[in-house]
């Protein structure tokens, strides 16, 4: 897997990704609660409310779907990447999963901190979902 793309470039996928989902997050938010962004004295429950633990299960679902059949997300499509599996195929459900979910360790201490050291030491730009998973993020163009 040579062609690995760096750290910011998979960074500014996650941006993208985030921006398309709050095209949906933003609008549902206001009709929920009359305001854009709730602040945590708005929650039904502290720094949490339902509707947070439904857009998490909508971004982690759109994550593993996306990516288990397509490929990509909307971020990677636009930057030119794709997940891929080590014969350069579509990865299936189940690594998607594992991939995904290990977000929340490669996002350890903050700001994805674990996963930016991992993906620049690794020769192959790999974060510990990916290691786990064996997928690899590969720039298509």
């Amino acid at each position: 897997m040579n062609r690995k793309p760096g750290v910011i470039r998979r960074g500014l996928a996650w941006i993208f990704d985030i921006a398309f989902l709050s095209v949906f997050f933003f609008p549902i938010t206001y009709w929920y609660s009359g305001m854009w962004i709730m602040n945590p004295s708005k929650h039904l429950r502290g720094i949490f409310d339902p509707i947070c633990g439904v857009f998490l299960f909508i971004i982690f679902a759109y994550l593993i779907v996306m990516e288990a059949y397509a490929g990509w997300t909307v971020g990677k499509w636009i930057l030119g990447m794709k997940v891929v599996d080590r014969n350069g195929n579509h990865i299936g459900l189940r690594k998607s999963i594992i991939r995904n979910l290990l977000r929340m360790v490669d996002g350890l201490p903050a700001f994805n901190i674990l996963g930016v050291i991992l993906i620049t030491s690794s020769g192959k730009g790999q974060r510990f979902g990916d290691r786990l998973a064996k997928t690899y993020v590969v720039k298509l163009r």
